[in-house]
């Protein structure tokens, strides 16, 4: 068995251990010799004011690289912390993305006093990622790419990317261009160009498909599918001219990939999405953004009071109904949080369209109707054992009360299912993230319209005997 991970893993906590209570004059030493990403670690448990101090006394190209490493938690903060003539020549040397990313998180005021005293290339460029939506592919791109003109040979094409490698993120593929109208007109992967006759033209080498694109203005989650479906390092972001406005690169979408599954997930646990890491968010933020939610959670919940007192004559007449309440309640939530999250995740995949909804209730329908019928048997087996072996006595018509769990376990489970599957679908209708069907709320949807559907059933089957 390979032990490098594990090596490298003790290695690096050792490191964080013995740094973290270091002055910064003393930790710009020992951090002199380590990797951009592990600088970032130990910077992210220093306060800005420190973090600031570090990057000043680093060499400038090491500098660089930290403000330039997605996982700097307080980059803004140590933005804001630099003297505002430093701060604006290091940003100078950091990708386009990054510093468009820093500036949309900065406040107000320092983003107006650092824009300005930015080099005009600079400055020009991040104004024009800036006017992009937040959540559109034209917000995550880079403007740093190589393009060359269709007239070009492949010796050329070469010889132009060493002399402009440096000033680039990354090169994993030469755009080539019309020459005359300037649109795109072929994407060459660099191992073609490498291995092709330096003598030839450069579509020469281009693959015989079209290129694959995403406009500025398409949602991020299109850039991140077509990367991941075409197995692509980079895709061309272009206008509605076709004219190449930057790149989107893979890592570019592991960062939004790992943000938007973030979010999801705070949003399953029924919460809004938290802007800051759990550490970094103020307990007043945290109460806000926990709160709402649970209200709305607990205003629902108070429908599942209703309906019980709606029944409550039923109940008074056959307390051997409530043992199996939060039986037929998390029956029903669980089947229906199951629904959500495979509907959810097939939404964000692309797997599924709105108009595939009927689809989804097709398959739901049976399914929720067998899972039922298995738990349902369950349900009665349990019913009969406990009666049999003397465990519990359910009354003279035990048998009653088994058929009643059993048939309302079909019924809650069925609607449980086809609730949790269709509501993504009507919230994504309305504009709303699917993600907002998280298990807690769909649960409590199951919970209120489960004690109908129960009381409903024990109602037709115990009608004349206990009812």
């Amino acid at each position: 068995m390979n032990d490098t991970p594990t090596v490298i893993e003790t290695t690096r906590d050792h490191t964080a251990a013995a740094v973290v209570h270091l002055a910064p004059a003393d930790l710009v030493a020992r951090l002199a010799e380590e990797r951009a990403a592990d600088i970032v670690e130990i910077l992210n448990d220093r306060s800005p004011d420190d973090a600031a101090q570090v990057l000043l006394a680093l060499p400038r190209e090491r500098a660089i690289e930290v403000l330039d490493t997605p996982g700097l938690e307080c980059g803004p903060e140590i933005v804001a912390s630099l003297p505002q003539d430093q701060a604006a020549g290091l940003l100078g040397g950091v990708s386009s993305d990054r510093v468009a990313d820093l500036f949309r998180e900065m406040d107000e005021g320092t983003r107006a006093a650092l824009l300005p005293l930015l080099d005009d290339e600079t400055r020009s460029t991040v104004e024009v990622l800036l006017a992009y939506p937040e959540e559109s592919a034209g917000a995550i791109m880079t403007t740093e790419f190589v393009s060359v003109p269709a007239t070009w040979t492949i010796a050329e094409v070469l010889h132009h990317i060493r002399m402009v490698e440096h000033t680039r993120e990354t090169v994993y593929s030469v755009f080539v261009t019309d020459p005359d109208k300037h649109t795109l007109v072929h994407a060459v992967p660099l191992r073609r160009l490498i291995s092709a006759d330096p003598h030839a033209n450069v579509l020469t080498a281009a693959p015989a498909r079209k290129p694959v694109k995403v406009a500025a203005f398409a949602p991020r989650d299109e850039a991140v599918r077509l990367i991941s479906k075409y197995d692509l390092l980079a895709v061309p972001v272009v206008d509605h001219r076709n004219h190449v406005l930057g790149i989107v690169t893979v890592d570019d979408v592991i960062d939004a990939i790992v943000e938007r599954q973030t979010e999801q997930v705070q949003r399953f646990g029924g919460m809004e999405a938290l802007d800051e890491p759990y550490m970094e968010i103020s307990f007043g933020e945290m109460i806000r953004k926990r709160a709402g939610w649970l209200c709305v959670l607990f205003l629902s919940e108070m429908l599942t009071a209703s309906a019980m007192q709606g029944f409550q004559g039923e109940l008074e007449k056959a307390l051997v109904l409530t043992l199996f309440i939060p039986l037929i309640m998390s029956s029903g939530g669980n089947s229906g949080s199951q629904a959500t999250s495979l509907i959810i995740r097939a939404l964000a995949l692309h797997q599924l369209r709105l108009r595939d909804w009927w689809r989804v209730a097709l398959r739901e329908l049976p399914a929720g109707i067998v899972l039922g019928a298995i738990l349902g048997v369950i349900g009665v087996t349990r019913v009969v054992i406990w009666q049999e072996a003397g465990l519990y006595d359910y009354g003279d018509h035990w048998v009653l009360v088994a058929v009643t769990v059993g048939a309302a376990l079909v019924g809650i489970v069925t609607f449980g299912s086809m609730s949790g599957s269709m509501l993504p679908f009507i919230l994504q209708r309305i504009g709303f993230d699917p993600a907002t069907a998280s298990a807690p709320f769909v649960a409590t949807l199951v919970d209120v319209t489960g004690l109908v559907i129960y009381f409903s059933v024990a109602l037709a089957i115990l009608r004349g005997t206990l009812l």
